[in-house]
């Protein structure tokens, strides 16, 4: 269990570091899209929705690793103040009750919503008319990278679980 929980570990912090890449093009896009608009008057048709695109992946796929390093918002008021086996217990139970079966259903729901946009071909209804099962694909992607961290930080409770004391 021990590779499985370093296995998506490691794929979740490959995947967070690349991702935090698609800043570089987003500015691109942005400071492209500003001059155009400000020193020729002449917008781009397509600016706008590739920022949201870019931005969007880059949120996206960054779930599971920003739950890798704990850094999403959390309500430990309770927590913090429970010895370490309770505290381990108590987030392994809310990972089975809440995390496992919210997460998995939204990756479920997520993936029906890419493969229904393959079957279709899906076009954004704008005048660029993007194609968005790639990026309805990426957003699938990024909600089983943050299922699977769920699972991974499931597998770390049960490890550490026999090594707390109170």
């Amino acid at each position: 269990m021990l590779s499985v929980e370093r296995s998506i570990n490691t794929l979740n912090e490959k995947t967070g570091v690349l991702t935090s890449y698609l800043a570089l093009p987003l500015i691109v896009v942005v400071v492209y899209e500003v001059f155009m608009r400000y020193a020729f008057n002449a917008p781009t048709t397509w600016g706008f929705e590739l920022t949201t695109f870019l931005y969007g992946m880059h949120f996206v796929l960054g779930f599971g690793f920003t739950y890798l390093h704990d850094a999403h918002v959390s309500i430990d008021v309770f927590e913090a103040k429970l010895p370490q086996r309770p505290r381990t217990i108590l987030r392994m139970v809310t990972n089975l009750v809440l995390f496992i079966p919210t997460v998995g259903l939204l990756s479920y729901g997520s993936v029906i919503y890419a493969v229904s946009s393959w079957q279709d071909w899906e076009k954004a209804p704008t005048s660029w008319a993007p194609p968005l099962y790639p990026f309805k694909t990426i957003m699938a992607i990024g909600f089983i990278l943050l299922f699977l961290q769920g699972v991974a930080k499931l597998i770390a409770d049960f490890r550490t679980l026999g090594d707390t004391r109170d």
